[in-house]
């Protein structure tokens, strides 16, 4: 039995990684589905176990860590953290040519917005290298971007005079040339934004928007993909990615793309359906206790003046903001995908 001993100990040692490569992974909203379902099994889980404990994580929320939300990315530039994940909007302040991934009204499906995320990807990946010295692990989406309202609406046009909570830049351009007044309002506030009167409206995926409780303190829903999908943009510390060895950035690339990102798109297919039914009583809910806004129609003459909108004077606008040749590549890119040529 003694001689034993050793040769357990040293099939145990040739059966354990040589090191642990620990990352510090800081997740999107903590109480919405991304995370729950599946940030939270890839970064806990899967990843783990596909390295054979070669990595370790310990995984937090920015909101958890109470972060600003403009604050995420260039933290994580600093090396702050090793891999930050959220919405891609909270960062164009510090890069405005990331309000180019996610273009309202141009992606009405799942499989549109992802052939729309990767024709992005490319000037995603230059723009977190060159602005957050990151390196672009994965996009995902929350579910399309529609509008709750406390306040009586039959139309797009009922919008006029409003004051609505934009999810993104590029939502708040589109909805002041619609005539209504966008308001700056954290996600976390809009519940009681909307309920003091601080907003009439905001914009947030429907199933965001559900367990949020949004039902709460919202009487009508417009389901009109005005903030389009919020991308939702996952990187790694640029420094932190070159110190791993090349197996182990293959194994993280390909790890994501099959046992995150593609699931998350996967889901996304059916959420619009599924959240509207969950928040308006039309259809079975399969989240929970279905709840009782007003559905308002999305008329063809709503959806037609949106995007005129969009086309005529928020893209243009965004293009000279952005400045260089960025409305050149997203014509070459996402614009081919989705149709839309920039002026």
């Amino acid at each position: 039995m003694k001689k034993m001993i050793p040769i357990i100990a040293a099939t145990a040692a040739l059966a354990a990684p040589a090191y642990a490569e620990n990352l510090s992974v800081v997740g999107s909203w903590s109480g919405l589905p991304l995370h729950k379902e599946y940030e939270t099994p890839f970064w806990s889980t899967t990843l783990p176990e596909a390295s054979g404990g070669a990595i370790t994580v310990e995984l937090t929320t920015h909101n958890q860590m109470s972060l600003g939300l403009g604050d995420i990315y260039p933290l994580l530039g600093q090396g702050v953290y090793d891999v930050a994940m959220t919405v891609a909007d909270y960062a164009v302040a510090d890069a405005p040519e990331l309000e180019g991934l996610d273009v309202p009204l141009v992606a009405l499906t799942a499989d549109e917005a992802r052939a729309m995320v990767d024709a992005a990807r490319p000037m995603v990946s230059d723009i977190y290298r060159d602005r957050f010295n990151s390196h672009v692990l994965a996009i995902a989406p929350y579910p399309p971007q529609v509008v709750f309202c406390n306040h009586e609406i039959a139309s797009l046009a009922d919008l006029e005079g409003l004051k609505v909570r934009a999810s993104g830049r590029m939502t708040a351009k589109l909805l002041e040339a619609l005539g209504a007044e966008g308001v700056n309002v954290s996600f976390a506030e809009v519940p009681g934004a909307l309920q003091n009167g601080v907003v009439d409206c905001a914009v947030t995926g429907a199933g965001s928007g559900y367990s949020a409780g949004w039902w709460e303190v919202s009487t009508h829903l417009l389901p009109i993909p005005l903030g389009g999908w919020d991308s939702v943009v996952t990187a790694i510390n640029l420094d932190k990615w070159n110190s791993l060895d090349a197996d182990m950035q293959a194994l993280i690339t390909s790890e994501i793309a099959s046992g995150f990102e593609d699931p998350a798109w996967d889901s996304a297919q059916n959420a619009l359906v599924n959240d509207i039914a969950c928040l308006t009583g039309n259809g079975e809910c399969p989240a929970g206790d279905a709840r009782s806004m007003t559905l308002v129609e999305v008329s063809d003459a709503d959806f037609a003046r949106a995007r005129e909108i969009l086309t005529s004077e928020v893209l243009p606008e965004w293009a000279e903001r952005a400045g260089g040749d960025w409305a050149q590549r997203w014509n070459a890119s996402v614009g081919q995908v989705v149709g839309v040529t920039i002026e």
